[in-house]
């Protein structure tokens, strides 16, 4: 059986592009933190709110994006969200103006509304695009491209960003010279540097604006039941409608707990990605430096995902997704427990075990949701992003401890994401049992 049919391969490959744009976004983003934590001369845990702003807007927009795909399409959809991604993107040019946090913060916030309406429209339309057989499948291939955009954003944090930032300039002992500076002398550090986070985003909003050019050429095929001729009966009882999606989609267990997995597993890959600048930098490797270990990161993820995508030929996605659950478990307790380069080396191995950890919850969970129900089910596994949001102020809150019973408090703060992998295996556990 043909993993994408041919009347379906031009929308399943510009559908797919979309994948690398919220990759983008999210990987050039999780350095950032670590930038306005030295910048701003901000605690760690208030630099993360750049996280709580991020995963904010997709908790804030999703269920508003599924509501308005039940009522025009999918394509309505991307062209929307395309165009909030731009604006927010756009907004980083008067928040570097301004040299505002908040406003930064709101910028990112605009910005994933878009990514909310994206990932609510994009995961299901290719999960609709062939048969239910192999819609995980479908999708894990399509999710495979969205660390290719994760380690383009890498690329540019790493390459152009983080090493051109002069507030990360260290003295011989390597530590920060920016905190001794005056004030006069930071104010014009402070300028360069949030001109150099401000660029990237810039063009990226020009790169969004390209893409909305071409979904709007292209013909994308409508799937979406709501969308037929009973259109009008639909949006007359629109209400009803939706509280009985809401009825079915609740007694569906495997729906459920899958929306709850799903909490847990964002907040676990953003936990890992976000504060690996902060445990190499405990370390004495600087932040240019230690965003080579997101870049060999993110290689697994994208090459862990085009091998659970092959094993999944073979094998339930259910039976992987309790494995790799349990592998990314002990990676953590690695994390956690050694102090040094081992220890360092065990966090980035996590990554492996994440690659396929979305699509297949993701696709799991929907598998038995019906198509008149998948856009609103979509959305709250998108929402399940805010899981995202909630963590990572968390662990800022541990990691600013220093130390806890002599160990270093950024090893420690991985205990959380240690929790959300036990969580993330046992759902898998769990859904084989109910398959």
């Amino acid at each position: 059986m043909k993993l994408v049919e041919r009347k379906y391969l031009l929308p399943f490959i510009v559908i797919t592009c979309l994948f690398a744009l919220w990759g983008f976004a999210n990987d050039i983003t999780n350095p950032m933190v670590a930038a306005f934590q030295t910048l701003m001369e901000l605690p760690a845990a208030k630099a993360s709110l750049i996280q709580f702003a991020f995963y904010g807007g997709y908790a804030t927009m999703a269920i508003p994006a599924a509501l308005f795909i039940r009522k025009y399409s999918y394509k309505s959809g991307i062209l929307l969200g395309l165009a909030l991604y731009a604006i927010g993107a756009f907004l980083f040019i008067p928040a570097a103006a301004r040299q505002s946090f908040t406003f930064f913060c709101f910028s990112l916030y605009i910005l994933t509304f878009g990514l909310a309406f994206l990932e609510t429209t994009a995961n299901p339309f290719i999960l609709s695009l062939g048969s239910k057989e192999n819609a995980t499948r479908r999708l894990n291939m399509a999710q495979a491209f969205n660390p290719v955009g994760s380690l383009s954003g890498m690329a540019v944090a790493s390459l152009i960003v983080l090493p051109n930032l002069l507030s990360d300039k260290r003295d011989a002992a390597g530590n920060i010279i920016f905190p001794m500076l005056s004030e006069a002398e930071k104010a014009e550090i402070r300028l360069h540097d949030l001109a150099v986070i401000r660029d990237p985003y810039v063009a990226l909003g020009i790169v969004v604006m390209l893409m909305f050019v071409i979904i709007a050429l292209v013909k994308v095929p409508n799937t979406n039941d709501t969308n037929d001729t009973n259109k009008d009966s639909l949006d007359s009882s629109n209400s009803c409608s939706t509280k009985k999606t809401l009825k079915r989609l609740w007694s569906n267990k495997t729906y459920r707990e899958g929306v709850i997995a799903q909490v847990f597993y964002v907040a676990a890959q953003i936990m890992v990605w976000t504060f690996i600048i902060q445990y190499a930098d405990n370390l004495g490797i600087s932040k240019a430096t230690a965003q080579n270990y997101n870049i060999a990161a993110m290689c697994l993820f994208l090459g862990g995902r085009f091998l659970s995508t092959w094993l999944m030929k073979y094998t339930d996605g259910r039976r992987l997704l309790t494995i790799f659950g349990i592998g990314a478990a002990f990676c953590s307790l690695g994390a956690i427990l050694i102090v040094g380069k081992a220890g360092l080396f065990c966090l980035v191995g996590i990554s492996l075990f994440m690659s396929l950890m979305f699509p297949t919850i993701y696709g799991t969970a929907l598998e038995k949701v019906s198509l008149e129900d998948a856009s609103l089910g979509a959305a709250f596994l998108v929402m399940a992003i805010v899981g995202g949001a909630l963590m990572p102020p968390l662990q800022g809150v541990i990691i600013d401890c220093g130390t806890i019973a002599g160990h270093p408090a950024v090893n420690v703060s991985y205990a959380l994401p240690f929790i959300c992998f036990v969580i993330v295996s046992i759902y898998g556990i769990r859904a084989r049992k109910k398959a």
